[in-house]
């Protein structure tokens, strides 16, 4: 790609931000801490956050599963936008991490729509099944270690109530679901072959999987908006 083609996309992105999402200095404080870390390409872009926002208003849900916290833009973004009496139970192994997405969380006033749970999100989905909460989940954001997103599929549509959404993240994994030679050496150094085929195998799945209906979009790394019949 010429520097030129780069400088039209990166002028087209910052329009669409300027236009298309309602950012706050908040967020992008949120962001410019996360771009320290070396696992900066974790973070969603600021597009999704305010797409996801939007499909928690337009479902109208009240309970939301994030597997997969980071610094927490994801969930403050979707935390902010349910109701008063909404509830966002978050998933995450990393005190580290969601240290820093806890103080985001307080500066925003939301810190008590979030039940952040420390422990394997495997243990802590199925711990919810065992104790009734299969069909009672509005929204599942699915963004964790790649090579169980099959297991964390399943679990999900056990908790999903019919209609309900799950959003998969990373299903493109930088295009190396097409052909893993695009993939730079930074990139590249991240991947395991184990998460790309897991990614793959998955989004195979869900094309052919008769319990949901699916739209795979091209947003940031590729999100899958998944609709249990």
């Amino acid at each position: 790609m010429q520097k030129d083609q780069l400088k039209q996309f990166a002028d087209i992105h910052q329009y669409v931000i300027e236009h298309g999402v309602k950012d706050t200095p908040l967020l992008k404080r949120l962001r410019e801490e996360t771009a320290k870390l070396p696992e900066f390409m974790m973070q969603i872009p600021a597009t999704q956050g305010e797409f996801m926002a939007f499909l928690v208003k337009l479902t109208g849900a009240k309970i939301i599963i994030e597997i997969g916290i980071f610094t927490g833009y994801s969930s403050l973004c979707m935390a902010s936008a349910l109701p008063d009496d909404g509830k966002l139970i978050g998933l995450d192994t990393s005190v580290e991490w969601t240290a820093v997405a806890r103080k985001y969380w307080r500066e925003a006033g939301i810190e008590n729509k979030i039940d952040l749970r420390i422990a394997p999100a495997l243990e802590s989905l199925e711990s919810m099944i065992e104790q009734g909460a299969s069909g009672s989940i509005d929204l599942i954001f699915l963004d964790a270690d790649k090579e169980q997103y099959d297991s964390y599929y399943e679990q999900s549509l056990k908790l999903l109530k019919p209609n309900g959404l799950l959003i998969i993240d990373n299903v493109l994994l930088y295009g190396s679901v097409v052909d893993s030679e695009r993939l730079d050496k930074d990139i590249a150094s991240r991947l395991s072959i184990k998460s790309i085929e897991a990614i793959k195998a998955l989004n195979e799945k869900v094309a052919k999987d008769s319990r949901v209906d699916v739209t795979m979009l091209d947003i940031a790394d590729g999100i899958s908006l998944v609709r249990k019949k």
